[in-house]
């Protein structure tokens, strides 16, 4: 079991252990449902649109000039005609 302490603004910080246990990521939300008998359920909310999915893909191997961006997009088009 773990004891946290509140502060004198009501806060409390949970331990790193926790959170990753939790599934919890820096700057993401936390939902907190009261049960009964005065015990909290604690849960990582899912991250919802776009933001969900940015830097899910790893960076690329090469950084591409806007010239070369609109030489692999004209060979594209015309490959599909």
């Amino acid at each position: 079991m773990t004891v946290l302490t509140v502060t004198a603004k009501g806060q409390i910080t949970l331990r790193r252990e926790l959170l990753q246990f939790l599934g919890i990521a820096p700057g993401q939300q936390v939902e907190v449902n009261k049960l009964a008998n005065g015990v909290l359920a604690l849960q990582a909310v899912a991250p919802l649109g776009i933001e969900a999915f940015a830097g899910c893909l790893p960076p690329p191997n090469k950084t591409l000039s806007l010239e070369e961006m609109n030489s692999v997009i004209t060979q594209g088009w015309a490959e599909q005609k």
